[in-house]
């Protein structure tokens, strides 16, 4: 953050100054530096800024967003050796940085590990600047439970011109921190380079600050009172968002807009802050408020910023995560002159850093629901920085330019920055799933605007700020009927706003069988605000309507009366509700409402699963999220696991295995369930394995089921001792880690038969080439997952034929598309989702120009899951003896995207960009010769029947 010196001068007086005044005791003085050797409790707890991201993690939720790139262009002649070496001993010195993360019951705690006696320097030959290279590794994800070893990778142009790439994770270093370890590999590469021992001071430990953080949590109660009078009726501000399901169902790329600045302006800014005693950070924080008003037209707002931990001297140089939001609530109403906003702003902040101390989750838990908005998001979704020149590697000897590398990730929905440097920018950097892209575009260049005309003229009064706001959705009527008549399976909709009496709704769908009045109801909260969602959704045959067309209102039905019989399932609900929110809800109040948010769904329905052993995933909560819903729900799946055990052959019988018996894993997945089908069909005796709660739902003529888990490895080793082939087909696709364990698992039971393994083209990295044949050797970067799935083949590939084994086969597959509800979730929310979720919203679609990036083509392979299914189950008789790729076609966006347009009745129209966003970076063809035959696509398998039959929702 970038600041004035003597303007954060007064601050710092003026802060201390009512410190004093108050008379309020500061945060206990840390303890002396303890030496990274030194003996203590090998376990420590987690500080409050990391328990977040610890939670996000074992959630499968984090993504890259929490990766800390630092990159540096070298040139010059560099040491690798040297480098190891320094990198080496900074990972000695600092425990923080190979420090594993674990869990003692529900309650997580951190744990350092000895010191590796070497960190591995990755060297890749790069002729060109390398940028995929570098993105694709800045977000490879980590793996907290083995730990936060810093990855290196370092790219050569040239003979003494190189790209040094370190990547951290955020739960082991923020900013200040980052500065401490760029000097601190200067001085070891030094050192190392010269031959002579470095001379650094003893540095601090992390886990000593999480303890003092974990004692002294007692003392927080006054800054936590005053939090709770300051945000008493603070609400999220209300984005113009696209029509989306709730924040957190899916991941969030972020696009950043940067303006020049014209070079007059941020002296402007500085000046103003000075004539009003405020940093820039302060005046740019003013002017991210007034944006903020005039894109929301909100007088009463929040705004995050950051704030640090690090007091005194002692903690100047300690690694680890030290940050903190603060939620800044001003008052913009008067439509005051920008000054005078400056100086509400300042007062404001001020005050927030007075206590500082208090954790934001802390905040978030005291507020309770009023914390969140109506669709469950966080107090904070809008924040405000003032960044500076990027932190380099400045290694003796060498040049050095620091390398922009992006993760493509937002922590936040909106964010306002600017960037105070040679070349100033004004920085607006959103959630795709916060503003669409016109918004976004239109907000970018109004901040910068906005900025050059209160440098001119800081007199001037909001109302006069120069702001796009967003435009209005053109809809029919009420904001709720335009919601569900843009929902794929409305056919028609109308809702009534009878005086005095409560808003209806009324909704023909499109075909039998569609979603329940409670769906709709559970939608329309997703997407509106409260007072906007009806009280009731009623279906109808038809709408009627007079002889002009028009809804003739007196014919609609009254809305009935809601039967509220009481559920089985309602008290454990309830229950559950009360253990992980405290707080006991009545059968209708909403879990956002309650304080629940997408970590918290997650987890109400791990424990709904494990008590009720029935299928239950964070997505359901989100989607029904009242108790009476979430029972009704329940009791839905109880119905149908007992209506599966009545009528299945195995309930009656003990289980046995026929010869010829052929494992398949996943069952319940998209895949399997097709790969199941086409068993049947051939008359092969199946033992299927799935887990407890949803064991019910995999059955049929020569199915037999075992309960297990990807994750109990024991029940995957007796699985495959017990059968005479195997079609692995399950993936955990968070976890890498798991996948690969059970994979060593099932490989070492192994011992007659086949083995066909569903991989993945991930396994092929990013080829070279826009051709990719069959077992090309892979290509980094290579995501986790690809990895996995590389990792798996080899252990595979190797057993096979040995010790009695047969052949092995993997079958590498694209995106897969069929009538499949975990088919339907991946193209809704998978890697096409960003194309769909477009699409749906009606809003205009950005895809990739031809010739972007250099690169012709943009788009992706498919295959239909039955095609899949027949080439993975030709392999038990014909195994291919290693890889094999299983691709039906082709598809360029611009071609999915006009078959969506189709499909789903939108009005969006395509535009390309010389961007090419990360999700719609494919360029690749892939051969598929070896299972050519099984994979020709059968009728009612083209690319438009499948996507006809997925979006309609038919019956799978």
């Amino acid at each position: 953050m970038a600041t004035d010196t003597s303007a954060a001068l007064q601050e710092e007086l003026l802060r201390r100054a009512r410190s004093r005044a108050a008379g309020r005791a500061t945060a206990p003085a840390p303890e002396a530096h303890r030496p990274a050797g030194t003996a203590l409790p090998t376990r420590a707890p987690l500080t409050h800024a990391q328990r977040r991201m610890w939670l996000m993690d074992r959630l499968g939720q984090s993504g890259a967003q929490y990766n800390v790139p630092f990159a540096t262009r070298l040139d010059g002649p560099l040491d690798l050796d040297a480098l190891g070496a320094a990198l080496t001993e900074l990972v000695s010195r600092h425990e923080i940085l190979r420090t594993r993360y674990g869990r003692d019951g529900e309650e997580p705690y951190q744990e350092a590990l000895p010191a590796p006696s070497a960190v591995a320097v990755n060297l890749v030959e790069a002729p060109d600047d390398g940028g995929e290279l570098l993105t694709e590794e800045a977000r490879r994800p980590f793996d907290l439970a083995h730990g936060t070893v810093p990855r290196v990778l370092v790219l050569r142009h040239g003979p003494e011109d190189h790209t040094v790439l370190v990547t951290f994770h955020h739960i082991a270093i923020d900013g200040a921190a980052l500065e401490t370890v760029a000097g601190e590999l200067c001085a070891l590469y030094g050192a190392a380079a010269g031959g002579h021992a470095p001379t650094l001071p003893e540095a601090p430990q992390y886990a000593d600050f999480a303890r003092r953080e974990h004692a002294d949590a007692a003392r927080l109660a006054d800054g936590l009172a005053h939090w709770t009078r300051r945000l008493s009726g603070a609400t999220p501000p209300r984005l113009p968002r696209p029509t989306v399901p709730p924040d957190g169902v899916a991941r969030r790329p972020a696009a950043i807009r940067a303006t020049a600045l014209g070079e007059q302006v941020v002296p402007a800014l500085r000046e103003l802050g000075r004539e009003r005693r405020a940093t820039v950070f302060t005046v740019t924080l003013a002017a991210a408020f007034a944006a903020l008003h005039r894109l929301t037209g909100e007088p009463d707002l929040v705004i995050g910023c950051a704030a640090t931990h690090r007091e005194g001297r002692a903690m100047r140089d300690l690694v680890g995560l030290c940050v903190n939001t603060l939620p800044i609530r001003v008052d913009l109403s008067g439509d005051p002159e920008f000054t005078t906003l400056v100086e509400r702003v300042r007062d404001a902040l001020l005050e927030a850093r007075e206590h500082r101390e208090v954790p934001f989750d802390l905040i978030l838990e005291g507020l309770g629901a009023e914390a969140r908005g109506d669709d469950g998001t966080a107090l904070v979704r809008v924040t405000s920085d003032v960044i500076g020149e990027q932190t380099a590697l400045r290694l003796p000897g060498l040049r050095a330019r620091a390398v922009d590398v992006g993760v493509s990730e937002g922590k936040f929905d909106l964010t306002f920055g600017l960037l105070d440097a040679e070349a100033p920018e004004s920085l607006v950097q959103y959630g795709r799933a916060a503003l669409d892209e016109q918004t976004g575009r239109e907000l970018g260049a109004s901040f910068a605007e906005l900025l050059t005309a209160v440098a001119a003229d800081p007199a001037l009064r909001l109302s006069a700020l120069p702001g796009r706001l967003a435009r209005p959705r053109a809809d029919a009527g009420h904001p709720a009927r335009a919601a569900l008549s843009a929902h794929p399976e409305v056919a028609d909709a109308y809702v009534a706003d009878p005086a005095g009496g409560p808003l209806l709704a009324y909704a023909v769908l499109s075909r039998t069988g569609g979603p329940s009045p409670v769906q709709l109801r559970t939608h329309l909260r997703g997407v509106l605000a409260r007072e906007l969602v009806p009280a009731a959704v009623t279906l109808l045959d038809e709408m009627p309507r007079t002889a002009d067309g028009a809804v003739d209102t007196a014919r609609l039905p009254a809305a009935p009366a809601p039967a509220v019989p009481k559920s089985p399932h309602l008290d454990a609900v309830t229950e559950a509700f009360v253990g992980l929110l405290g707080r006991r809800p009545a059968p209708d109040d909403d879990f956002f409402a309650l304080g629940g948010h997408s970590l918290a769904a997650v987890q109400l329905a791990d424990r709904l699963r494990s008590a009720l052993t029935l299928p239950l995933v964070g997505l359901d909560i989100m989607q029904t999220r009242t108790p009476r819903a979430i029972a009704a729900l329940m009791d839905t799946r109880a119905a149908e696991r007992a209506t599966a055990v009545a009528t299945a052959t195995t309930a009656t019988r003990p289980r046995r295995v026929r010869e010829g018996t052929v494992l398949v894993t996943g069952g319940t997945g998209g895949v399997g369930a097709f790969v199941l089908r086409e068993l049947a069909a051939r008359g092969r005796p199946v033992l299927a394995l799935a887990r407890p709660e949803s064991a019910h739902l995999v059955g049929g003529d020569g199915v037999e089921v075992i309960e297990g888990d990807l994750g109990d490895l024991d029940s995957l080793r007796a699985a495959v001792e017990s059968a005479d082939a195997v079609i692995h087909a399950a993936s955990t696709f968070t976890r890498p880690d798991v996948d690969v364990a059970a994979m060593e698992a099932m490989v070492g039971a192994w011992r007659r038969g086949p083995f066909v393994f569903v991989s993945s083209v991930d396994a092929y990295g990013q080829p070279a080439s826009g051709r990719v044949a069959e077992e090309s050797a892979s290509r980094e970067p290579l995501s986790a997952y690809g990895r996995a799935k590389t990792d798996c083949e080899r252990l595979l590939l190797a057993a096979a034929g040995t010790e009695g084994r047969g052949g092995a086969s993997a079958v590498r597959s694209p995106i897969v598309w069929g009538a499949h509800d975990r088919l339907r979730d991946q193209l809704r929310w998978g890697a096409t989702g960003l194309l769909y979720q477009a699409v749906l919203a009606g809003g205009p679609v950005s895809l990739p120009a031809p010739g972007a990036g250099g690169h012709d083509w943009y788009g992706a392979p498919w295959v239909h899951a039955a095609a899949l299914a027949r080439a993975v189950t030709s392999c038990l008789d014909a195994p291919v003896h290693g890889v094999a790729n299983a691709v039906s076609g082709h598809v360029a966006w611009a071609d999915l995207t006009a078959e969506l347009v189709g499909l789903l009745g939108s009005d969006s129209v395509a535009t390309f960009d010389d961007e090419v966003h990360r999700d719609l970076d494919h360029r690749w063809h892939y051969d598929a010769a070896r299972l050519a035959p099984a994979l020709r696509p059968e009728p009612g398998e083209d690319l438009h029947a499948v996507l006809a039959s997925m979006i309609g929702n038919q019956e799978s």
